[in-house]
């Protein structure tokens, strides 16, 4: 059990909006909790770089980071950034804890009666995740092109074209013979309602946003798990590297969050 201090918030780190869906889970169970979102624009898409460039590029933006923000604990709100560089973060900053996410694999196995899984990610992610788990075979496909969409387009889209979007895949694993998918990038939550429709009945749908915030929970003390004053200072902000003047979708994420914006200066 790690005691946290109240001032300290729980900062969530993405190359851009996925970790959100990370983010508003925890804040709605724990509203007294101070909550800062970092979107790492300046390196965005993280889903595209190779383990050790983008190990190094976490370990320095964290770094700058803590002088700047100070949290409490990090969570790496991308399936990408865990799996390449959570075991470099938690060596460099003994002190402070990480929270990473990572493909739901695991529960997908357990319940599935074919032995095949789908797994929808960045190319890393599914690089570096794509040995079976449990006897189960992994069909993994890289779906950079799905997170550019959320990012870009899916604001704006109809039901029509999410559907679309989402059964391109579906049918896909449902050839391999796949009756469970997890959803490897945490940009896809903001379409999981989209899948998990288009799956049934045949195809049952994974990913981690509970988990993540049981796992953070535990590690805050009980007395200052939710239900306490806001905290003070950069808590409930969203920050922002590599725009100036940021752009206007990103204003109005911040006010739909209701954080304040700031751009994070890495110098």
């Amino acid at each position: 059990m790690v005691d946290l201090n109240k001032d300290r918030c729980v900062l969530f780190l993405d190359s851009g909006l996925g970790g959100i869906p990370y983010f508003r889970h925890f804040h709605e169970r724990n509203p007294g909790r101070g909550v800062a979102y970092l979107a790492d624009r300046r390196h965005f898409p993280y889903g595209k770089r190779d383990r050790g460039e983008l190990g190094a590029i976490l370990c320095d933006l964290v770094e700058k980071t803590v002088r700047i923000i100070d949290p409490g604990i990090i969570v790496l709100a991308c399936n990408s950034a865990s799996i390449a560089a959570l075991p470099a973060l938690r060596e460099r900053f003994p002190a402070l804890p990480f929270v990473g996410t990572v493909p739901a694999v695991k529960p997908a196995a357990q319940a599935s009666k074919t032995g095949k899984i789908g797994l929808l990610g960045t190319e890393l992610t599914v690089r570096e995740s794509g040995a079976g788990h449990g006897g189960c075979e992994i069909m993994g496909i890289a779906a950079p092109e799905l997170v550019e969409f959320v990012e870009t387009r899916l604001s704006g889209a109809t039901d029509e074209e999410r559907r679309l979007t989402v059964r391109r895949y579906l049918d896909l694993f449902r050839q391999s013979g796949a009756d469970a998918l997890v959803l490897g990038c945490t940009h896809f939550l903001f379409l999981l309602d989209d899948f998990r429709r288009e799956a049934l009945p045949d195809i049952a749908v994974f990913e981690s946003v509970r988990g993540i915030s049981l796992r953070i929970e535990s590690l805050l003390s009980a007395e200052n798990r939710g239900g306490g004053t806001e905290a003070p200072g950069p808590a409930n902000c969203l920050f922002l590297t590599g725009q100036e003047p940021p752009e206007p979708s990103w204003v109005a994420w911040a006010e739909r969050l209701g954080c304040g914006l700031s751009l994070l200066e890495e110098s």
